[in-house]
């Protein structure tokens, strides 16, 4: 198999068509038909099923083009490494943020690469953090944020702020942070909460625990820009950390206090892949992202946030 194969492969399967893999890939048609040909021929599975709706990959072909994007990926890295002066700083670098702090982080982490290192090409990517430790572990992503996690055998962490839950209300309620919320009074209140399985909804369930039989939850999403538009519409309060929160209750379009009895914290880390080698591109890039963390935190656009223990 060859580059042009692995790419012509990558395409269909996100597409779903030959056709419109043909155009991206500045190709006709029938060559992208024959490149996907000649790898099922060479592996001697099929790779696609031919369907009325289009190219739906099979296991095989899915297994094949998940390996196939982090190869071309690499491919990419190697040769922006390579085709750089010497001195300089270059490369691609993908990075995680936890959804709560892209708004927060994202502009100011770009703006302080391209200025000090403009020879980096970053990708930035924003999930939950569970996601992104996964994203970690497959070579998807270079460098994240995540939170409450130790260093283990694959994954090296250093942490960088701890930050405070607070309770979150519609405007009009005028929560405000120098009047904390209790875990009993935000839990006599309809809740518009994360999903099971998140992490953020496992820290809250936990403070919930004592009085959990009383909890009423309205609506459950895996979303923190739906979950606080519906906080917004008046379907609930809802908890979340300070970090998501700034903008919102600078706007006036949200109220917050911080949660107290019991007081919850998190911790955010860095987490770097303990295999393979952390180029020098992945490392100014980790750099800047710690530098834009602890200076958001310090002028105070980091609610609640402070220095790690």
């Amino acid at each position: 198999m060859d580059v042009k194969q692995l790419k012509a492969l990558v395409m269909v399967a996100e597409t779903g068509s030959v056709t419109r893999a043909a155009e991206l890939l500045h190709l006709v048609q029938p060559a992208v038909t024959r490149q996907i040909r000649a790898l099922e021929h060479e592996l001697g599975v099929a790779l696609f099923d031919r369907t009325r709706h289009g190219m739906r990959p099979t296991a095989a072909g899915l297994s094949l083009a998940d390996r196939a994007r982090r190869a071309l990926t690499e491919l990419d890295r190697a040769r922006a490494e390579l085709m750089v002066a010497p001195g300089s700083v270059a490369g691609i670098v993908s990075v995680g943020l936890l959804e709560s702090t892209a708004e927060l982080l994202s502009g100011p982490l770009v703006s302080a690469v391209r200025r000090r290192h403009p020879g980096i090409e970053l990708r930035v990517l924003s999930a939950y953090s569970g996601h992104l430790q996964q994203w970690l572990d497959d070579g998807d992503v270079d460098l994240t944020l995540l939170y409450n996690l130790e260093s283990t055998s694959s994954l090296q962490v250093r942490p960088l702020v701890r930050e405070k839950l607070w309770v979150v209300a519609p405007a009009t309620a005028g929560l405000r942070a120098d009047r904390p919320v209790t875990v009993a009074d935000a839990a006599s209140r309809p809740l518009v909460l994360p999903t099971p399985g998140h992490g953020l909804r496992t820290l809250i369930d936990r403070a919930l625990a004592p009085v959990r039989d009383d909890v009423e939850v309205t609506v459950q999403t895996n979303a923190m820009g739906i979950q606080k538009r519906l906080v917004q519409e008046g379907y609930g309060w809802t908890i979340l950390p300070g970090a998501g929160l700034t903008a919102d209750v600078a706007a006036g379009s949200l109220s917050a206090a911080p949660l107290t009895e019991p007081e919850v914290w998190r911790t955010i880390v860095l987490g770097l892949p303990r295999a393979g080698r952390v180029t020098p591109a992945v490392e100014a890039v980790a750099q800047q992202l710690a530098a834009q963390v602890h200076a958001t935190a310090r002028h105070g656009q980091w609610m609640s946030a402070e220095a790690a223990r």
